[in-house]
């Protein structure tokens, strides 16, 4: 006489042969810290990423007022040790490097654009969902009160170097923090409930770095020219890395001092995804 173990392993197996294997998702639990939060829709401060000049000097980027019009699914905490090396035991992610923290349970580091969006498009396939580096949009919108506003309000000047000073000195006034990566939560919790935004691990974006001119009254005058080999990266403040570098604190960083540890956090997208739209300069 059959089990009754035995004989649902035999429907199982009569189902997947009539109706086809079950989905991805169904296959495949996420972890736990794959949790997402769910960030309302609402209007915001921004300051776009890249570079802008007016009169052939640069200045800072105009503040614009921005409406998001949908929810925002992004992940709680960056991605971890344990759960990139699920994607590089499948094949699909290169191998992170061998020196560093051996913690499982720790956010991954030294990791490029390239290596981050890999490992969005194998959690895509392993889950049946859609996963992705958030805009530099998104980034801002989600960190709130963690967004680290670039503007130097300095004047503007032919001279390069009052712009690096000033920046330079901006950045000397940030709590200096211990480079090595943390547990989850050791940088605390944003009015949305995400952890450690603006710790020392910078997050990967998928906005790519441009050049943008603007006319006397600080608005776009034509269009702007993108470079997407440089990507932007937002953490303690934001800056521009080359999309396969993996620790920028050997090359790499176009802006100001390089971030400490290059990991990412993921969005996941509605079926029915909008995008948010420019509303007025400030």
């Amino acid at each position: 006489m059959l089990t009754l173990k035995l004989k649902l392993g035999m429907i199982a197996g009569v189902l997947a042969v009539s109706f086809g294997a079950a989905p991805a998702s169904m296959l495949w639990a996420s972890p736990a810290s794959f949790e997402t939060v769910d960030v309302a829709p609402r209007v915001f401060d921004y300051r776009q990423a890249g570079y802008f000049s007016q009169a052939g000097r640069p200045v800072d980027a105009p503040l614009v007022a921005v409406v998001r019009t949908s929810m925002l699914h992004i992940m709680k905490q960056q991605v971890t040790a344990a759960e990139y090396d699920r994607c590089v035991a499948e094949a699909k992610c290169m191998p992170r490097p061998s020196f560093g923290s051996s913690d499982p349970n720790l956010p991954v580091v030294q990791l490029s654009w390239d290596d981050a969006t890999a490992y969005a498009s194998w959690l895509s396939a392993k889950t049946g969902e859609t996963w992705r580096l958030p805009t530099d949009e998104e980034w801002a919108f989600a960190a709130g009160s963690r967004f680290h506003d670039d503007a130097l309000s300095v004047a503007a000047s032919r001279d390069p170097s009052v712009r690096w000073l000033a920046r330079s000195e901006k950045e000397s006034e940030q709590e200096a923090l211990d480079q090595r990566p943390r547990p989850a939560g050791a940088f605390g919790t944003n009015e949305y409930g995400l952890l450690d935004l603006s710790g020392n691990v910078w997050e990967w974006t998928n906005t790519c770095f441009i050049r943008q001119s603007l006319d006397a009254k600080g608005k776009p005058a034509g269009a702007s020219t993108a470079n997407c080999g440089v990507r932007v990266v937002e953490g303690e403040h934001r800056t521009y890395v080359t999309d396969f570098i993996r620790d920028a604190r050997g090359g790499g960083c176009a802006v100001g001092k390089p971030p400490s540890n290059l990991g990412f956090r993921l969005v996941r997208e509605d079926k029915g995804f909008a995008t948010a739209s420019m509303l007025t300069a400030r």
